[in-house]
Formats: structure tokens, sequence, C-alpha cells
């Protein structure tokens, strides 16, 4: 079971630097139906800085009292830094720890973490142990092929973190090395899933709800984790759960053309905007949202024009009303784009 609650939508948001933010979190959460329930991610927090951060004016852990079923993700390997940060942010409000395992830049690189811990079995284990000797809280952890894209090295180090009391798995099949190139290896999910004990969530070249669907049947995982494709469309948490029967089709409104898609994108941009100008300082708002443009707007036909009118634009108001003006007229929006760049 992943978290002592019931969750019972099989798919999740992915932690994202500089996009799982509060602002995100809460416009993604809006497509939510009713009685239906997910994991929520935060960005990527460093051990380092939480113990000695305010939690409730720190950006990355803004958080609104509506949300449960949060499960921070934490970067780290050092056991005091790891268990402080775990007590503060239980008391923060978090349900579950994940632990990355996974990400492959220069920055986490050099100080041994993300997916370097990977090149280590019994060290990462170690790193679990920290976590859950820190609470009862369940600690999962996000992972790649690993550094060797060597499957029997990868069975072995997720065995490891399952004796070390990881509760949950997530696996990204690419390399680091990959990064976001290639495709994902959607045999190593179902692969590992043969092998585990405990839940596993698979995470990769998810862009539809379709995407999400073949992916439970061809690899068996648990739940599917997407990235930049459910923040840009976000109403895939409501065509997943009404696929599953978990609501009525009659009961949620699901875009159903590329033009319908824009225009539920185009509402749901103005969200984001407000949300981030509610929740941070101008300048600050205009960032992420920016950066939340530049990695959504892919999926739209022209949307090289709208991450244009937004770099025009530095007050709130003024910004609104262009892309109000921009989504007067019709555009399109497509269900896959090239993510592999």
């Amino acid at each position: 079971m992943i978290l002592k609650k019931e969750v019972n939508l099989p798919l999740c948001m992915a932690p994202m630097v500089g996009l799982t933010h509060v602002a995100l979190r809460l416009a993604v959460r809006k497509y939510l139906p009713e009685g239906v329930k997910t994991i929520w991610p935060s960005e990527m927090l460093n051990s380092r800085k939480i113990p000695i951060e305010n939690l409730k004016t720190t950006p990355e852990t803004l958080r609104h009292d509506i949300e449960t079923e949060l499960v921070p993700q934490l970067l780290g390997n050092e056991k005091e830094n790891i268990q402080k940060s775990i007590q503060r942010l239980k008391t923060w409000g978090a349900e579950g720890i994940d632990i990355n395992m996974g990400c492959p830049v220069q920055k986490a690189l050099k100080h041994n973490y993300g997916v370097s811990l990977m090149g280590d079995i019994e060290y990462a284990g170690n790193v679990v142990r920290y976590a859950t000797e820190a609470s009862q809280l369940p600690v999962s952890v996000k992972l790649r092929a690993g550094l060797q894209n060597d499957f029997s090295f990868l069975l072995r180090f997720t065995e490891n973190l399952q004796k070390s009391g990881a509760s949950w798995l997530t696996l990204h099949p690419r390399t680091a090395e990959q990064k976001r190139r290639g495709f994902a290896d959607w045999n190593q999910i179902k692969e590992l899933k043969k092998n585990l004990s405990v839940p596993l969530i698979g995470n990769g070249d998810i862009q539809t709800a379709d995407d999400v669907l073949q992916m439970l049947t061809e690899t068996n995982c648990d739940m599917v984790m997407s990235g930049r494709a459910l923040a840009a469309k976000p109403w895939i948490l409501a065509e997943v759960a009404t696929k599953l029967g978990l609501v009525k089709l009659n009961e949620i409104k699901i875009p159903d053309s590329d033009e319908e898609s824009a225009a539920e994108y185009g509402r749901h941009v103005l969200n984001v905007l407000n949300l981030c100008f509610e929740y941070f300082k101008p300048d600050l708002s205009l960032r992420k949202f920016r950066f939340f443009i530049r990695h959504t707007s892919v999926w739209l036909e022209f949307g090289h024009t709208l991450y244009s009118i937004c770099t025009k634009h530095s007050d709130k108001e003024n910004l609104f009303l262009s892309i109000e003006k921009f989504f007067e007229s019709e555009q399109k929006m497509y269900g896959t784009t090239n993510l592999r760049e």
C-alpha cells in the first residue's frame, strides 16, 4: 500500500525542480474528482537546508491547508540532516518521504546526492535506514536505471532498498547519462515489478491518459507518474479516473478535441498565474510562471508565441490580459509532442 490511507488513483505527478510548488499543485489538484485520491510531491528539497529554513516562508515548502497526501522529495546523504529534515517535514504535513536517487544534474552529483547514490548499494541502503529511523512515515525512493544500465545491478540495488525499509519505489528507466533523451525502457519497470515485494511506480514517456493505462497494463506497476504532461494537461487525472470507473463520465468535463484542450490549457495557465502571484513575491512569481510556460507550452501549436508573450510583461495585470487575448483566438493543443531533446 502506498501511504497508510487509501490512494485510489494510480496516477501521480512527478517531483520537478521549479515546477511542483504550491501554485502548480493547487492548480492541478483542481482537476482531481471528488472522492479520488493520489499522492502529491514537492519540489526537490535539500536536507542541508530544511533543518534551518522557515518552512512557512521558504518558497519550496509553501503549502495550503487543503493539501493532503503530501510526499515531499528529499535530497541528501547525511544521517543527521536527513533525520532533522524528516522531523520538520512531518510537522509541516508530510504523510510520506521520497528520497531522491535519480537526479542526474551536476549540482547533485558533486555532493554525492541523487543518482550518484546508485553507485553504492550499501550506502544507498543506509540513506533509507536513516530516513525510516527518523519517524513512522513511509519512505519511498525515486531512482533511474542507474549509472551502469545494468539490470542485474538494479535488482541487487532495489532488493537492498527493500531490506532497508523502503515502502515503495519509483523507477524512471533511463540512465543518468540519458537525462530526458531517448526512450524510457518500460520493460525494466515490468521486470523490476516481478522481483519486488513493495509497490512500484512507473515513470517515463507518459503524455496521455492512454499512456497511463498502457503502462499499467504492460508493466503491472502499481501506479504511474507523469511530469510535464500532467503539469500541462491536469485533466488527465480526471480522464484516467473516468476510464477506470472511479467517476462517471457525465460527472466530469474532459476536453475531447485539440481545440478544447487548448482552451482548457488557457484557463489552467491563468489559474497558475493567479496562484503564483498569490503565493510568491512578484519577481519570483514571474520567474516561476515563465518556467511553467516554457515547460508546458510545448504541447501547444503556437506555444513559442505564448512564451514570447510571457517574457514581454513584468506585471500581472498586463500579462493576464495578453494571455487572455491570445486564447481568444482558437488554438490547438496536441496529445503528444517530442520531449526527448
